[in-house]
Order: C-alpha cells, then structure tokens, then sequence
C-alpha cells in the first residue's frame, strides 16, 4: 500500500447513510449522502426498511466510485447506527420484517417481565448493559414472537439475526460471510464482554436460538470480499473493518489511552472513554468493547442518551420553524432560559436514568416565558445531559476526567458547545470534520494495511467562561427538573 491508497468508508446512520473516498492522511477526496426514511407504526416504535438500508448504500458507493473515476480502491470500512436490529432469511436473504432500530421501545414488557424475574444484575454483570429495550436482544425475541412461522423457523435454522454492519456485510458478499465485530457483539446484550463469546445463558433467557448468530471477529479483520452485482466497486474488494459508530468516533479522534471522553452529538448522543480494563458501572453507565485488533480487546465506559440532536428538531417543528438552524437562530435572541428547563424525554431517559418510562416535561415558565427561552432551553437539554453522563463516568472511573471532544451535527452549534464547557468546568474541542465515525471506520481499515492514520484534529476549542457558582446553579436548575420528570411515574427508579 501507498499513501496513494484510498479506503472507501461506509456511515451507516440513522438518519443517513454516507459514504467517503479517505486517504491515509485523512483527506477525504470523494463523499455521498442519502437520507434514511424513519417510521413510527406505533407510540414508541420505531423501525426502518432493510432492503431500502442496502439500497442507500449501492447508492453512495455509486456515487463516490464514478467521482473517482478509476482511482484505486484498497478496501472498505463500515460504521454502522447500533442497537438496531433484523432477521433474515439464510437461504434467500429476504429480510422477514423491519429493522427494528435502537430507539424503538416495543420490547420494553421483555426486559421488564426479566427485570421482576431477577436477571437484571446478571444480565449487566456479564455484558456491561442495563436491561433496556434499547438493546438488541429482546428485540430480536419480539420478532420472532410476532411474525407468523419466525420463531419455529430459526429453530430450524432456517433464519439469520443481525446488527446492521452484519446485514450489510451480507449483502456486499452475497450471503457468503455473517460475521460482526466485538463492539457491535458487545451492544446486542447477548455477548459475554469478559469471556468474548456468545452467552447460552443470556441467549436462553432472551429466547434467542444460537444458530441465528453471527462470527465474531476483531474489528479490523478482513471480513469478506465484494462478489459480483453486490455494488458498484470491483468484485473481490476487501472490507477491512467493521465498528459500531460510536466507538468509530472514538477511535477517529485519535483517542488511543484513557483520559479523553468522545461524544458524538446525533439523534442522540454517545459519550464514551477508554478503561484500562473492563469495568462494571455503579453509575448508570455501560461498560463495553470499544474496539478489537489482532483478537484483543479494548475497553471503555459508555453513556447513551436517547434523544439528543433531535431534540432542536421536535422544539423546532413544534414552535412552527424550519429547522434547528432556525432554532438555535431564535434562542441566540435571549441570553438564558429565563428559568425554562426541558428535559427531552420523548422516549424515555438513557444514561444514567434508565427509565422507559419517562416522558417529556418543560419547567419553569412563567408569564415572562418567550418562545426564544423554550428554543434556548432545548439546546442546553442537549449539554446538560452530556454533563450527568460525563460526571458518571468521572464517578466509575474513581478520578478526574479530561477535554471533551466532540462531533455531530450539535458540535457545530457554538452555543450549545459553549454552555457545554462552561457546565462541564472542561474543555471541549470540535471536531474540524463532521463525519468522525465514517473517517475512524477508515483508520481502522487503513490499520488493517498496517497503515497509521491520524486522528481528526479540533477545529474549534471552547473553554469554560461561568464561574462555578454560575454552573452548579444550572446543575441543580436541570436536577430538579428531572426528578419532577420521574416522579410524574408511579414506578421505583
């Protein structure tokens, strides 16, 4: 390989699906988007079209090769959303329903019926995952109860479960490899993360026959090659790495030891940090499998939150502007809240809350309440609950946490970056590219060639500018907005 060479990276998200044309320098030369169509049949569900993921991804891999016009290919790498979830036919590769994606809550009377039978504790101690329906593995159970004949068939061996970099994986290689990688293994709540293997315990308790399951290999294996008609590159190009998108981030900012924490503003948002070694969580937070090379482990804390990014698009749509462009326009009109605190729990709250069942609440408001503070509050629901995840994971590791390096659509918002360091009493640095996951799928791959790739370096740096006492004040405002948020439930936390 030469400096010349060019990794193809597949982002596989939620709301799009990208593709780059990367060198190992990490120019990207080349890049294509489609958007993904999200449906919600049900309150709390929601769910995507496998045959339409695959076609998105023809789509950009059409794109970026005719731009590139004949130039080399040494490979591909994939990110992929996580959590989400689908089951095919193994002989066909016809998919037997939706993907049902990580935000869909329809397996939440799964874990809850587990959570009263005393499986929680055993379930997180070995996978690192509170039981929540965010996870993969009663979501596949949900599959196979409802769609007539599933389950009967899969215990014949006759159906094929996976992540979506599985599916994909798939498809480039016409059915001839299912495998997935440790850091998407590690999310499905079917993996022992300390032993590195499918659980026949968890699989058993979960209803979820073992032959649906894929291979597991390190992150930076070599998967597969494309085979003819699969998609417009060569047949016989390599996929060189698969990695969930989160822990791509991570990996595509260069972070390499502990100390520095990651998060990726989307949808929702991931916060994660390299561990020395796996560690359980006392605090609400996930212990997982960042990302895996020559067979060995790396490890990391997580925090989720579910509705993050998303919530400037629902405050927008409901006060009838644009788009979260315009929103942050109109909170940029005011210079606080004016006492507004939403707490965006539109599907329940993630990391360190764990609670499905909450719902959205906005406190607060008085007769001095304007639109532009409901706006501004939206966006600082985005920081504040970076900063209960951050100071979790600060509690877990037992010592004091770094910069903050952040990416996603709201990292390129400065006022949310900006309240962000001035809660967090942190730095934080902007990522100076926005597609951090797709470009750390590509220094996995060029890895893979044993080629070094440097990380994405900040474009914009913010420090904190509140006084301590300004902060803890704000703290304790989205403190107790939360806890009136849980206690309009009836349920125990």
């Amino acid at each position: 390989m030469t400096d010349q060479s060019l990794i193809l990276a597949i982002d596989q998200g939620t709301t799009n699906t990208k593709a780059l044309l990367v060198d190992a320098a990490g120019r990207v030369h080349y890049q294509a988007s489609v958007p993904n169509v999200v449906t919600y049949p049900r309150p709390g569900w929601a769910e995507q079209s496998a045959t339409d993921l695959v076609a998105g991804v023809r789509t950009v891999i059409a794109d970026v090769v005719a731009q590139a016009a004949g130039r080399s290919i040494a490979g591909i790498g994939i990110s992929n959303q996580r959590e989400s979830i689908l089951v095919w036919d193994a002989t066909t590769g016809q998919p037997i329903g939706p993907v049902v994606i990580w935000q869909c809550r329809r397996s939440a009377p799964k874990c809850e019926a587990l959570k009263s039978a005393g499986h929680a504790s055993m379930i997180e101690e070995r996978t690192g995952l509170a039981l929540d329906p965010l996870f993969p593995a009663a979501k596949i159970a949900w599959l196979l109860d409802n769609v007539p004949g599933a389950r009967a068939r899969a215990e014949k061996g006759e159906l094929r479960v996976g992540t979506v970099d599985t599916w994909l994986l798939w498809s480039l290689t016409g059915g001839a490899v299912h495998a997935t990688d440790h850091s998407n293994a590690s999310r499905t709540q079917l993996f022992n993360t300390e032993t590195l293997s499918w659980d026949a315990e968890l699989c058993a308790l979960f209803d979820v026959p073992m032959s649906m399951l894929a291979e597991v290999k390190s992150s930076d294996s070599r998967f597969g090659t494309t085979t003819e008609g699969a998609c417009a590159l060569p047949t016989g190009t390599p996929i060189l790495s698969m990695i969930g998108d989160s822990h791509a981030a991570l990996f595509g900012h260069g972070v390499r030891a502990p100390g520095t924490v990651k998060g990726t503003y989307g949808t929702g948002t991931s916060l994660m940090a390299l561990t020395p070694k796996r560690i359980r969580s006392t605090h609400g937070i996930s212990s997982t499998i960042a990302w895996s090379q020559n067979g060995k482990a790396q490890y990391a804390l997580e925090g989720n939150i579910s509705v993050s990014g998303q919530t400037a698009a629902f405050v927008a749509e409901l006060l009838g502007l644009a788009d979260a462009a315009a929103l942050s326009a109109l909170a940029e009109t005011v210079s606080d809240s004016n006492g507004v605190t939403f707490v965006p729990a539109l599907v329940g709250l993630g990391a360190p809350y764990w609670r499905s069942d909450a719902r959205g609440t906005v406190t607060g408001m008085s007769l001095g309440t304007k639109p532009a503070h409901l706006a501004r509050a939206a966006l600082e629901a985005i920081a504040f609950q970076v900063a209960d995840v951050y100071t979790a994971m600060e509690a877990d590791m037992g010592s004091a946490l770094g910069e903050l390096r952040a990416d996603g659509g709201a990292s390129r918002n400065p006022l949310v970056m900006q309240f962000q360091s001035d809660i967090l009493g942190r730095p934080v640095a902007a990522a100076a590219a926005p597609e951090v996951s797709a470009l750390g799928a590509a220094a996995l791959a060029f890895s893979a060639l044993g080629i070094a790739m440097p990380g994405v370096p900040a474009a914009d740096k913010y420090k904190p500018s509140m006084s301590a006492a300004q902060s803890s004040e704000h703290r304790q405002r989205w403190a107790s907005a939360v806890t009136q948020t849980l206690a309009t439930n009836n349920k125990t936390t």
